[in-house]
């Protein structure tokens, strides 16, 4: 039995090794709450799996040997968050695109649901209690609302841990322009969280690639990270 053990022992000794040198573990949330409709999701959807693929992101993200741990889940009422894909480490082009087919295949979660920011938060830093061990920790969450059920954002960060961790936003501006008036200020003010914080703006859904590939290059910098995590803590 004890041989076995050590067999066992032996055999994730390399996995264990491979996340003690993750640099970041960064999980990316999706809107996908009554306000986005079919045609702005597949944008979303798509936007996200070409994003993934961009030269510039797939540069960064391997840009240093040591990995990244990447995670995507969609968003949208209280109790309505759905895994995309668990946690797997990028170390090659060849599983970012693993993680853009599994985007790109995804049946959407729900489709009439709120926006609830807050929950959806709280969800992510479930998430990073499991993620591989990294340097750094990161929340991407995007969205083309204002929180309209359950805790606000600022409660989640005095309920679960966020210590060390960064929550950047990317707001989607829509037609109305309720992005311009309500909800640039809303994500600034309540969303964005932690060392180096940013956010980033879709002009609508068709922008919504754009803006992904700018913030992914700049979440997984090996040189940003490598400096925030001197950073002190903000929000």
């Amino acid at each position: 039995m004890r041989a076995l053990a050590l067999a066992f022992a032996l055999l994730l000794a390399p996995l264990a090794a491979r996340a003690e040198g993750c640099r970041l573990a960064l999980v990316l949330a999706l809107d996908v709450s009554s306000s986005v409709d079919k045609g702005e999701y597949a944008l979303q959807q798509g936007g996200l799996a070409s994003a993934l693929i961009a030269p510039e992101v797939v540069r960064a993200f391997l840009a240093s040997p040591r990995p990244v741990a990447l995670a995507v889940f969609e968003w949208s009422g209280r109790y309505n968050q759905a895994m995309v894909q668990d946690w797997t480490l990028i170390e090659s082009r060849a599983d970012l695109l693993f993680v853009a087919e599994r985007v790109a295949r995804h049946d959407r979660s729900h489709d009439d649901f709120p926006t609830a920011i807050g929950y959806a938060l709280g969800h992510a830093s479930t998430m990073l209690a499991r993620a591989p061990r990294c340097d750094a920790r990161t929340v991407d969450i995007s969205g083309d609302g204002t929180n309209n059920e359950g805790f606000l954002p600022s409660a989640a960060y005095r309920a679960f841990d966020f210590t060390g961790v960064t929550v950047n936003g990317l707001v989607i501006n829509g037609a109305d322009f309720e992005a311009e008036t309500n909800l640039i200020p809303f994500y600034g003010r309540e969303v964005l969280h932690g060392p180096g914080a940013f956010l980033e703006v879709a002009q609508g859904f068709e922008d919504f690639e754009r803006a992904m590939r700018r913030k992914l290059e700049r979440e997984v910098a090996p040189g940003l990270i490598g400096a925030l995590r001197g950073a002190e803590p903000k929000g």
